[in-house]
């Protein structure tokens, strides 16, 4: 692997992606769960479908003209989440009913365009469920500039997010601009998911948000180390899933999420190992 990983440049890109991947999807991983909105990851992810399928679509119409479906992605996920945003304060009481509702009209707008842009091959395969092949060097770049982003901006308004995370109405009544927190917070969601595509696919991007943050959960004892230890348990799933997909030829983004999963697993068990002594 080592060799591997020294000279072929797709396999450096796979692990510079990963692990750039590893560190933000936790950390807005950790806010959504505990949130209780760990579902916008699937409706958004479903949106970055239509974004890819529209990308596809304006490449077949327009070949001298053509824009990297990653890109219009990430744009369409965006608008995505500001429409959730938009959707939760139309159905206050109803928050939830956002979700589902973009969900469908992005997983069925999506199809219908993808149909349109003949767009049912191996490239959208490596899209729907990832591939080490498929991250190019565009992609690490847009990767490494929405892992600063998100850096940044959780950073500077980390207070703030943690305050609307357990207490929203009190955060409001305190004075935090809740409602453009909320509109930023979604915003960077859209962003990690659409970058993270490359590395696990569109339709496993929102296991590597919550599995981590679910296996945190168990054994961290604060908010902080609850970030932490998510961030660990993503690099141990990816870097271990990179390297048995390459071995095994079997495809990343399941691998990688295969791995999460067994992490979560063990560390549920150590945990009712250590509760029962």
């Amino acid at each position: 692997m080592i060799e591997a990983l020294l000279n072929y440049g797709f396999i450096q890109r796979a692990f510079m992606a990963g692990i750039l991947l590893g560190v933000i999807a936790p950390v807005i991983g950790v806010f959504l769960v505990l949130k209780r909105l760990s579902l916008i990851a699937d409706a958004l992810s479903h949106v970055t479908l239509t974004g890819i399928a529209a990308g596809m679509l304006w490449n077949k119409l327009n070949p001298m003209l053509l824009i990297n479906p990653v890109i219009s992605g990430m744009g369409m996920s965006v608008v995505g989440a500001m429409l959730i945003e938009q959707f939760r304060k139309v159905y206050r009481y109803y928050q939830e009913l956002a979700i589902p509702i973009i969900l469908a009209t992005g997983l069925g707008l999506g199809v219908i365009l993808i149909s349109l842009a003949d767009g049912f091959n191996s490239e959208l395969f490596g899209y729907l469920f990832g591939s080490v092949n498929a991250v190019n060097k565009t992609d690490v770049w847009l990767i490494l500039a929405v892992t600063m982003i998100v850096i940044t901006l959780v950073y500077f308004v980390f207070n703030e997010l943690l305050y609307l995370t357990f207490d929203e109405e009190g955060a409001r009544l305190a004075g935090i601009p809740s409602r453009r927190i909320n509109i930023l917070f979604i915003i960077l969601v859209a962003l990690v998911i659409a970058v993270g595509m490359r590395v696990v696919g569109i339709l496993l991007i929102s296991s590597m948000i919550t599995l981590p943050v679910a296996a945190s959960l168990k054994i961290a004892r604060s908010f902080r180390q609850t970030i932490v230890y998510a961030i660990v348990f993503a690099q141990i799933a990816i870097i271990t899933g990179i390297v048995l997909a390459y071995y095994l030829s079997w495809p990343t983004g399941g691998t990688i999420v295969l791995v999460a999963v067994v992490i979560l697993l063990l560390t549920l068990a150590c945990k009712r190992y250590f509760k029962s002594i």
